[in-house]
């Protein structure tokens, strides 16, 4: 069970996190609000992936285009071509049957090729040139072509020049919002010479305003220059083809339209054709590859005879001249290509105008996608407080994966723009801050865990505790450890025989390995009180079988201690006390200095245990609760006692080996014959005990020696003034 420190201490990580996210989150929105061309790029590159993903299905449209190539420019020459062929073309095209020729591109100088303006030339240069006064001149010529045939002219709309346009040819009606409070206006624009643009049936603008990246993917249906309203050349051509006179302009205001307070487009009807817009009256693509429409290299008809082959390819077919020349620079960047014919964009328009299918936006998906972006956040927040960083990065992964493929669903299934970049940055964004500054703190736990306890554990268990710092409880919580007491007997008259640099220099060489062995065992070092030792097992870090753990280490330092007396100086003995029990260990101290401790009555005995060593005359003495634990080891009991301060008496025996021993049969017959002694001695048959303490200092190991001549003269204490009738066999000690 985690103790109140170790809850307080979550709580606080879990506020530090969740703010670190939340601000985060803010952060992210605020980076993607209004317009971020980051934000624009990202979501465009998905969508462009989308579409390459899923193509629109091509509708099969009357649309033919009539290609200025790189092959008809070998063949006629290079560009501009005469105006006279550029009419040899309309006408030939409108004698098979062509709905409209739409022309991608604007002629608004005169043709420098038309003998009327050579001769003018001349003329100024100082010759003298005679030319019939019938002469038809070449821009006249192609005025003519205009008028009888459905001709949409195209020009270019900009904010470079003020030069006025041309009134434009359809009529409008709107509901609504007035068209000029939403669409974008220019200043002026590049349009064809008078004479052209008054032949023509139709009048289009053709260009494509720039946008963050260069890529066109949404190009508007109307713009504004001044008061006049003009349509783009594609939906111009689809006008005249159709024969109908205007276009209706739907808006916000309008019946059956939500009005949001700002006026915006919401469609626009050409014939019987509703196309759904953007606010400004933008179109966004959704681009096919038109791999069924026919493309005809615009040489083919300049001669009658190559024309009437291309009979079927046009009759009835809204008909596009352009260019895929690269030295005629009208290739634009899209989402399926790199560099493609601009008048592939105005197909593209026709095609899915005709076809029914539009991507569309809906206006309440900025909302939707912040809102999910909240809400998914916060709940990758609760994930990666709850399970941790790595398990936070699963969920992060699902949530961002479900986000896509959301999107991807609305996109495929019904054609929904709906961005999943803004949530997706939000999660991952917030995921990867929450989980540095949670990896960060984690850190600074495991630096404070090292800190605390390199002096006081085993370098292996330190790395276990800063792994785990969670196995730590700061500030006190009860276990049951096993303490250890060590001291070295006779050290006071030792140091009075040398100087201060001797008694540091013995006592280093005395508890180095000491220290070893202990926190080889898995023992905490509590402190070092002068020559004495205190130490204990099972914390901070559980430890299974502790009891067996602090006595085989205890036998471990007796062989460690006969290791150091074989060097020089005065070899030195030591007692050690050991007792299990439940203690309260933690964080002792003041707010200034504190340190890992156990304070309890079970250290209390620990102490009482070790300092019994000396009056027994033995080297080990173990409590009843830590012998109950270990009854594996060669272990003897050695006698009750009453120690200072406590009324219940304690057990305690001496440890003299491990399992091994504890089976030998050397050591059965010794605990046999101890049993029976102690046993004589509590029933108050001194004399056997006598007896059979003398026999057993004869036989037993040196080191009890001191323990059964310590009987013998208790037990002639106890001859000459025995103990009460009903003595329990426990020995009383009055001094500590």
């Amino acid at each position: 069970m985690r103790s109140a420190r170790t809850r307080r201490r979550d709580r606080r990580r879990a506020l530090q996190v969740g703010i670190a996210g939340v601000i985060t989150l803010v952060a992210v929105l605020a980076a993607f609000a209004g317009e971020s061309p980051v934000l624009y790029r990202l979501s465009s590159l998905v969508f462009d992936f989308y579409q390459n993903l899923k193509p629109r299905p091509e509708a099969g449209a009357p649309i033919a285009i009539v290609d200025i190539d790189e092959a008809s420019l070998r063949e006629v020459g290079q560009w501009p071509w005469p105006r006279s062929q550029l009419a040899e073309i309309v006408d030939h095209l409108g004698e098979l049957g062509a709905a409209t020729v739409a022309f991608d591109m604007v002629l608004s100088e005169p043709d420098r090729t038309s003998l009327g303006t050579a001769a003018e030339t001349l003329v100024r240069a100082g010759a003298k040139v005679d030319l019939p006064a019938d002469l038809a001149d070449n821009d006249d010529l192609l005025a003519d072509a205009f008028r009888r045939n459905a001709v949409t002219a195209g020009f270019v709309l900009t904010n470079e020049t003020d030069t006025p346009l041309p009134p434009p040819k359809a009529g409008y009606a709107f509901a609504g919002a007035d068209p000029k409070t939403y669409l974008l206006a220019f200043s002026g624009g590049v349009s064809n010479l008078p004479k052209l643009n008054e032949a023509a049936s139709g009048l289009g603008f053709y260009s494509f305003p720039p946008s963050p990246d260069g890529i066109v993917r949404m190009v508007p249906l109307l713009g504004r220059s001044g008061d006049a309203i003009y349509p783009a050349l594609s939906i111009e051509a689809l006008r005249t083809a159709l024969g109908a006179s205007s276009f209706v302009i739907r808006a916000t205001g309008a019946s059956g339209e939500v009005d949001t307070g700002r006026p915006a487009m919401t469609a626009l009807k050409v014939g019987d054709f509703e196309v759904p817009t953007g606010p400004a009256g933008e179109f966004r693509i959704y681009f096919s590859g038109l791999a069924s429409v026919p493309r005809i290299p615009a040489d083919e008809f300049l001669d009658p005879t190559k024309a009437a082959t291309h009979a079927d390819e046009i009759a009835g077919r809204i008909v596009l001249i352009g260019t895929s020349a690269v030295g005629l620079r009208d290739l634009v960047a899209t989402p399926r290509a790199a560099a493609e014919p601009g008048v592939d964009v105005h197909a593209e328009i026709i095609d899915q105008i005709l076809s029914g299918e539009f991507l569309t936006r809906p206006d309440w998906a900025p909302g939707a996608e912040i809102s999910l972006a909240v809400v998914l956040t916060l709940m990758l927040l609760a994930a990666v407080l709850t399970f941790g960083p790595l398990l936070g990065a699963a969920a992060a992964l699902v949530i961002t994966a479900g986000v896509v493929a959301t999107s991807w669903f609305a996109f495929s299934n019904s054609h929904l723009v709906l961005d999943p970049i803004l949530a997706s940055a939000c999660v991952l964004g917030v995921y990867v801050v929450t989980t540095a500054l949670l990896l960060l703190l984690t850190d600074r736990e495991r630096q404070f865990v090292r800190r605390a306890f390199a002096f006081y554990l085993a370098p292996a268990m330190v790395e276990r505790l800063a792994e785990d710092p969670a196995a730590l409880s700061l500030g006190g919580e009860t276990r049951e450890i096993t303490i250890l007491f060590s001291d070295i007997r006779g050290f006071t008259s030792l140091s009075e025989k040398m100087d201060p640099q001797e008694i540091t220099g013995l006592l280093n060489r005395f508890l180095t390995p000491m220290t070893d062995v202990l926190l080889r065992s898995g023992a905490t070092i509590d402190k070092y009180i002068g020559d004495a030792i205190m130490a204990f097992w099972n914390a901070p870090l559980a430890i299974p079988h502790h009891p067996r753990h602090a006595c085989l280490a205890t036998l471990e330092m007796f062989k460690a201690l006969d290791e150091l007396n074989k060097g020089e100086g005065a070899p030195l003995r030591i007692g050690v006390g050991l007792n299990t029990g439940e203690c309260c260990v933690g964080n002792l101290g003041s707010e200034q200095r504190f340190s890992y401790s156990a304070i309890g009555d079970s250290v209390n005995v620990a102490s009482r245990v070790e300092s019994l060593t000396k009056q027994y005359g033995l080297s080990i003495l173990i409590s009843e609760s830590t012998a109950a634990q270990v009854s594996d080891l060669a272990t003897l009991e050695v006698d009750l006692v009453r120690v200072v301060g406590r009324a219940e008496p304690v057990a305690i025996f001496t440890l003299l080996g491990d399992e091994a021993h504890a089976r030998s049969d050397d050591f059965q017959a010794l605990k046999a014959a101890h049993d029976k002694m102690i046993a004589n001695y509590r029933a108050a048959r001194f004399s056997e005990a006598a007896e059979e303490s003398a026999a057993l200092r004869n036989t037993a190991p040196p080191a009890l020696h001191g323990l059964y001549q310590m009987y013998a003269k208790r037990i002639v204490a106890l001859q000459e003034t025995p103990p009460p009738a009903d003595w329990d066999g426990v020995f009383t000690l009055l001094e500590k």
